[in-house]
């Protein structure tokens, strides 16, 4: 069966580094083992047989306030002055099977949370991950499903980290002199960063963004740090600052140095360079004749 992933790991076993050629570390600590496996796929069963019982009992509730003239449940049930659609109120055939896909999507989505994949991926990836979960074939929550599932992506996991880099590599613009098709340098300049008016400025919300947060994932994957989750990542920061400050046009944290101009464009110089570097090795094994001698 086609897995909604893409080819990609989770940490399990009890692991929750990622040691490669890099030295990419993923800050999550979660376990995922056996114990753990079991005890979702007994709760997972265990629901799922409780939630047919209960809609089997509303069917035969159902028909006895029906036979009396009291209406069916999809009268009585619903709150007066509205009605929606409830699997509950379903034949049992046509229920269970939404209502077991809803529950496992959910369940795989918990998984590939706990398990610091998303961290790895970059916008792009993500987004088309929440699409298959949503839209592709699922594979039924069971121990062995979960097993096979995560020793097939574990075995992936760098190549995921890897293909999130060259995104990132290829996402940026190089309309400009510094920066080189071939490499990471010590600034790169992004056009459409930030808007300017007569109120000062304001960050750009869309790919930009998508692609600065995923700037400073990769950067902090690679030295090993703990990913800030959405709400406080260096787009976030950023917009704050701006927000906070709408006529400067310098902004820096422990990773970068921002420089932003009227025109929209964004001078983006790393601090770290020694994490730079480690981009560029990456960069260099899928285009291993592009980079220059160093």
């Amino acid at each position: 069966m086609r897995l909604p992933f893409p080819a990609g790991a989770f940490d399990f076993y009890g692991q929750n580094i990622m040691q490669t050629e890099a030295e990419v570390l993923t800050a999550h600590s979660e376990l995922i083992c056996s114990t753990s496996i079991e005890r979702i796929v007994t709760g997972r069963d265990t629901a799922l047989k409780e939630i047919e019982s209960l809609i089997l009992q509303l069917e035969e509730i159902s028909r006895l306030t029906s036979m009396i003239g009291g209406n069916n449940a999809d009268h009585w049930a619903m709150r007066q002055g509205g009605s929606f659609d409830c699997w509950l109120m379903q034949p049992v055939g046509k229920a269970m099977p939404v209502i077991t896909r809803n529950i496992d999507r959910s369940i795989w989505r918990d998984l590939m949370l706990k398990s610091g994949m998303l961290a790895l991926m970059d916008a792009e990836a993500r987004s088309q991950w929440a699409k298959n979960l949503e839209e592709g074939d699922l594979p039924a929550i069971s121990e062995a499903n979960i097993l096979n599932t995560f020793e097939q992506l574990h075995h992936n996991k760098q190549d995921v980290f890897e293909r999130g880099i060259i995104n990132v590599f290829k996402g940026l613009s190089w309309d400009y002199k510094t920066n080189n098709p071939c490499y990471f340098g010590k600034k790169i300049i992004v056009n459409n960063l930030v808007k300017h008016d007569r109120w000062g400025y304001s960050l750009n919300w869309g790919w930009r963004r998508d692609q600065l947060a995923d700037l400073e994932r990769m950067l902090r994957l690679l030295d090993g740090q703990t990913i800030p989750d959405s709400r406080h990542d260096v787009s976030i920061r950023f917009m704050d600052f701006i927000r906070d400050n709408p006529r400067a046009q310098i902004f820096e944290d422990d990773l970068f140095i921002i420089r932003y101009f009227q025109k929209g464009s964004g001078h983006i110089a790393f601090k770290r360079l020694d994490l730079i570097e480690k981009m560029n090795d990456i960069v260099a094994k899928h285009y291993p004749k592009a980079l220059p001698a160093r």
